[in-house]
């Protein structure tokens, strides 16, 4: 259960929350830290998507925690990939949000998009931040998120879509990944090397 941090955290921040393990365990943890927190949660119109909704919402009643609620409304152009589309529509809105927003992207997370943009020719390590969004979780793997979630019984859901290979990240999470791991069980501590190793060296340009 252990969370590991990368770099500064504000005393303010916003999360972007869905309601699935990685981000809820951000979101508590944050909170269990005194951080002074909000959160932004995006409705894509999923049949999964009202009751993420409705579980993030309970939680920060619970908790006296402000939320947003954002819903992504439309479709993307045709052949253009609806993973791809949302995340754009989020990051529209995140990226007009005044202050530090908090994604919960983890370990596994910077893994998975070593993978996906090597088998497009240009391997790329996931930044820390990036313009007013930061991801200062990303040395942590994703079942310490989990567990962390189980042990403080914190609430989360899975999306049924993460199982459907119709979107790429998925075909890689659970397909690819799970087989690079075999080929080299020390893939994840490598990926985690490679971060620290660049956020020394932007400290030291600072």
């Amino acid at each position: 259960m252990l969370i590991k941090i990368l770099g500064p955290i504000p005393r303010k921040v916003t999360v972007a929350c869905s309601g699935g393990p990685d981000s809820m365990a951000v979101l508590d943890f944050l909170r269990a830290g005194r951080k002074d927190v909000d959160v932004i949660h995006f409705h894509h119109g999923t049949e999964q998507a009202s009751a993420a909704r409705n579980l993030v919402t309970r939680y920060c009643k619970d908790h006296k925690i402000p939320v947003t609620i954002h819903y992504i409304k439309g479709k993307p152009p045709p052949g253009a990939s609806l993973e791809a589309w949302w995340r754009e529509k989020r990051y529209e809105i995140i990226n007009k949000i005044e202050g530090t927003v908090v994604t919960g992207h983890n370990l596994n997370d910077v893994a998975e998009w070593w993978i996906f943009t090597s088998l497009r020719g240009n391997p790329k390590l996931m930044p820390r931040a990036c313009k007013n969004t930061i991801k200062p979780f990303i040395l942590t793997e994703k079942k310490s998120m989990e567990s962390w979630c189980k042990n403080k019984s914190v609430p989360f859901i899975i999306d049924p879509s993460n199982g459907q290979f119709r979107f790429s990240r998925n075909r890689i999470r659970h397909r690819i990944l799970p087989e690079a791991l075999e080929v080299n069980p020390g893939f994840l501590t490598v990926m985690r090397k490679k971060l620290k190793v660049r956020q020394q060296e932007s400290e030291y340009k600072d």
